[in-house]
């Protein structure tokens, strides 16, 4: 029987291990931090916007110059001039005057506000006559108003998105530093596995971990910097972990988890090196044959060969792993509220994680389970992530409120 560890204990001993475990920042290119963590704070190094700029089309005019008018009884301003887009604007303004403004154009001095074209009416080319009352900003967008100068922008930490993108060109900053992906390697072993573009024979099956382990290492921040398909060897396994490891933080090794007479993953990482193997064994469903070792002070860890549970413990323990690297912190998973689709049955005394689908109906998210056995391909096709049952609760109901981790 295996010593079997809960998912909390696993994370504690991780950060226990592998609180050295780290990567360098190295600077990027802006249009390639997409998704990218950021490895300091981004201040804004100046106001924006950078000067008082209209939010509409219209007229610039003094606010009290307006008060009290309506479509019975305008006001008459003289006309002075017009603000080009991307020009300064060159003359004040006084009371009883306008000048015309294009949204995004500059605010000239002496103007609180913007009458919006569509409540004025052209007399004559230098006058016009204004229906409704502006309020003292309207239609303004203030220097600083948006972004205070010195003002946090996008915190140590946090995952680039196109709009986080967006913000950062705003302040003309073409450069940032980032974390460096954490570089993992990934060797699937067995006798009977192929690579996915040759021929099979009977009895042989075509690689899939190598490939769903590693777009899901992609998406969780890391990157593959290896694949390789070996025989379930020991002198094989242990020369070309040994080799891997030296350019690698992590190393993933499907298959060979399970006690049994070919499985050989922690004998190997414990012939390597101390401390070897220090989690053998997890309190869930499926994945129990977990192995975690550390060896070279880098991270092993032994994935069972079958997809759908591979696939949920790299999820879970290995994008935690990554998560601490990439930005010092313990990341908590992003759950999506669903409701339960049907009834589902969790395992007495461990930690159930179930594949389910969500689908759309009469505006709310449902979670339906999708069953099929661990190595199902299925499963993995039709799911878009899991949800944790916890090892005290005797399955979900049908109507119960979810949260789904999305792979």
């Amino acid at each position: 029987m295996l010593k079997v560890d809960t998912i909390g204990n696993t994370r504690k001993k991780i950060l226990e291990q592998f609180s050295d475990l780290t990567v360098l920042p190295e600077v990027v290119e802006l249009e390639e931090g997409i998704g990218r963590i950021v490895y300091e704070d981004i201040f804004s190094p100046f106001d924006v916007p950078e000067f008082n700029r209209s939010t509409v089309d219209g007229y610039a005019v003094v606010s009290k110059d307006t008060f009290g008018v309506s479509e019975s009884l305008p006001v008459f301003l003289d006309v002075i001039d017009s603000v080009e887009m991307g020009k300064v604007a060159e003359k004040d303004l006084k009371t009883g005057q306008a000048i015309y403004v294009p949204t995004g154009g500059m605010i000239p001095k002496g103007a609180d506000g913007m009458i919006m074209i569509e409540y004025v009416e052209n007399l004559d080319k230098n006058t016009i006559a204004v229906y409704r009352t502006v309020a003292p900003g309207e239609g303004i967008i203030f220097k600083g108003e948006d972004i205070r100068s010195k003002e946090l922008l996008i915190k140590k930490g946090k995952k680039l998105s196109p709009q986080d993108i967006g913000a950062i060109a705003a302040m003309g900053i073409n450069q940032i530093k980032v974390f460096q992906k954490p570089r993992v390697a990934i060797i699937s072993t067995g006798d009977e596995i192929v690579p996915p573009g040759e021929r099979v024979k009977f009895g042989q099956i075509r690689d899939i971990n190598t490939y769903s382990l590693g777009a899901l290492i992609e998406n969780l921040g890391g990157t593959i910097t290896q694949r390789l398909l070996i025989a379930d060897d020991f002198n094989l396994i242990k020369e070309k972990l040994d080799k891997v490891l030296d350019n690698n933080h992590i190393v993933l090794i499907s298959g060979g988890s399970s006690v049994g007479l070919k499985d050989v993953t922690a004998k190997v990482i414990d012939d390597l090196g101390e401390p070897g193997v220090f989690v053998h064994g997890l309190a869930v469903k499926p994945g129990k044959p977990t192995i975690i070792g550390k060896v070279k002070n880098k991270a092993v860890f032994g994935l069972p060969g079958h997809p759908v549970s591979a696939m949920i413990i790299c999820r879970i323990i290995v994008g935690f792993l990554i998560n601490r690297m990439i930005s010092g912190e313990n990341i908590e998973d992003v759950y999506l509220e669903a409701i339960s689709k049907e009834n589902i049955h969790s395992s007495p005394g461990k930690e159930t994680y179930q594949m389910v689908e969500l689908i759309r109906e009469d505006g709310k998210v449902y979670a339906q389970p999708i069953y099929g056995k661990s190595g199902s391909i299925s499963t993995l096709i039709h799911a878009d992530g899991f949800i944790r049952i916890n090892q005290n609760t005797e399955g979900v109901n049908k109507g119960d409120k979810v949260w789904v981790i999305r792979l």
